[in-house]
């Protein structure tokens, strides 16, 4: 057992936490993790009393720093709904949408500039937040008729031709944590001391193991990583719910050899962060802060490989904008408005186009399903 990570931890989601691991024994890193961020009540991302993104909140996400994020990617699924020669029925799935700001600038976009195939687009939100659902009905009640709000899983076989979308949603994913110990790999589990959260070290789970064979997984001694098992459970569902399309995923992310490069990444990714600033004890209560991780793009490649997806391209967020006509989008939305209007959208293009912006950490992921 490590003790010397001891963080206050008195929130609600902490009690039970503290109360089911004094019963039970320590539990895996990825069940304390998944409660700190989806439980019902009391998780980070499901608590109703808060918004977590944005000014107020603890980070900030591309769709409600700038229109133009919606507005290009608009573009970019028209292309691709024209490469799919103009299939009479289509749907976007879209996979954690917060409180609708990117369906509201897809569909508002594809409405003013392609209006062939607004009028066959279905719009279908997965959203796990009660409040966000809440939310993104009100922002999107002009388009009420084409938007549905469904969990993906309940889907259960291909249904159309279209495309899976999700922003930052496979970093929020819960992870096991694995450290090197005297040659063996050994799984970091959370147990609890007199007052606080503590890590202790045991056996992998069987499907950690089995992760770590089937990767050939090498660390160095004392080395950490984390492994996401739910990415791959979640690219293969995103394959299951096309016959054709196209899987486009925009996160932050690192190829597996830079992942576990020991000298840059000796402990692995994992952060927390609460009011933008980035928090070091991230046992530290529960439900209280987002939870984060910089996810593996070579394993989002080879997980859709094995359900029948084909890497089309992996570029950065900022570079990918701009190929795709973000400034063009720019200009036409620019001589619709007032000038305040204008300064403030042109403002926020710096944020997705500048080396220093925000989109310049983040890449866009593009798999592509056919028949």
């Amino acid at each position: 057992m490590d003790g010397s990570l001891k963080v206050q931890s008195s929130t609600p989601l902490a009690e039970r936490l503290r109360a089911r691991i004094e019963q039970q024994g320590p539990i895996t890193f990825r069940e304390w993790m998944a409660a700190a961020l989806y439980d019902e009540c009391h998780g980070y991302y499901c608590r109703k009393d808060r918004v977590p993104q944005g000014k107020a909140g603890d980070y900030r996400t591309a769709p409600e720093s700038s229109s133009l994020f919606a507005a290009t990617f608009a573009s970019y699924f028209s292309k691709l709904f024209s490469d799919l020669k103009w299939p009479p029925s289509f749907t976007i799935f879209e996979s954690g949408s917060g409180g609708g700001e990117f369906a509201h600038g897809v569909l508002s976009s594809l409405r003013r500039y392609d209006p062939r195939m607004f009028a066959v687009t279905n719009y279908v939100i997965d959203e796990i937040s009660e409040a966000a659902r809440q939310r993104a009905s009100v922002r999107l009640a002009e388009f009420s008729e084409r938007v549905t709000f469904r969990r993906l899983a309940d889907i259960q076989a291909p249904v159309t031709t279209g495309i899976v979308f999700s922003n930052e949603v496979i970093d929020a994913f819960p992870v096991h944590r694995v450290v090197m110990r005297e040659g063996n790999l050994r799984e970091l589990f959370v147990g609890v001391n007199q007052k606080d959260f503590v890590w202790v070290e045991a056996d992998l789970e069987p499907s950690v193991a089995e992760y770590c064979e089937r990767t050939g997984l090498k660390l160095s001694a004392g080395q950490t990583a984390e492994i996401n098992l739910e990415a791959e459970r979640f690219i293969a569902q995103a394959a299951g719910l096309l016959e054709r399309g196209y899987v486009v995923t925009v996160d932050y992310g690192a190829e597996r050899k830079d992942l576990l490069d020991s000298l840059t990444r000796p402990d692995g990714t994992l952060r927390a962060f609460h009011r933008h600033q980035m928090i070091d004890q991230v046992l530290a209560r529960p439900g209280e802060q987002d939870l984060t991780t910089t996810i593996d793009w070579t394993q989002i490649r080879e997980a859709g490989e094995q359900v029948g997806l084909r890497t089309l391209r992996l570029n950065r967020l900022d570079q990918f904008l701009l190929t795709e006509g973000l400034l063009s989008r720019l200009m036409e939305m620019n001589s619709t408005l007032d000038a305040p209007e204008s300064v403030r959208l042109s403002t926020s293009a710096r944020e997705l186009v500048l080396p220093t912006g925000l989109a310049a950490s983040f890449q866009v992921l593009v798999q592509e399903k056919s028949a």
